[in-house]
């Protein structure tokens, strides 16, 4: 019986006891993760790997598009987002456009940060 890699398995044990918050915020540090990968590998010319970290952040943006409740105005508004962010995501995939991938990736950060902060505000009260 093969030894597990500890760190995969603190990884997987903080997404089993994860709260459905704590999953989101990390589906916008996962998603951060992947555009900067894409970036990097972009510039390094590597376009297989870049490819490949924007399918990945690609299927976060879906992931959200697919959760999110269209059934409020806030969310609606969340859904079009989440389109135009994957839309312009298969733009930066097929052209390796930097401005695109940097354009993407500070919108996730604003929306992990204001997901952060809205967590720290429902904790208090």
């Amino acid at each position: 019986m093969a030894m597990r890699n500890p760190y995969s398995q603190y990884q997987n044990n903080s997404i089993m006891t994860a709260s459905p918050e704590e999953l989101n915020l990390k589906l916008y540090e996962g998603l951060m993760r992947f555009i900067k990968e894409a970036s990097i590998f972009a510039e390094e010319k590597n376009i297989e790997k870049s490819h490949n970290s924007n399918l990945r952040a690609q299927a976060i943006v879906n992931e959200f598009m697919i959760t999110v409740d269209k059934n409020y105005q806030v969310g609606e508004e969340l859904y079009n987002l989440y389109e135009y962010m994957n839309r312009r995501l298969m733009e930066a995939n097929i052209s390796k456009d930097l401005e695109i991938l940097d354009e993407i990736y500070n919108m996730a950060k604003e929306l992990r940060d204001t997901w952060s902060q809205a967590m720290k505000i429902a904790k208090k009260g």
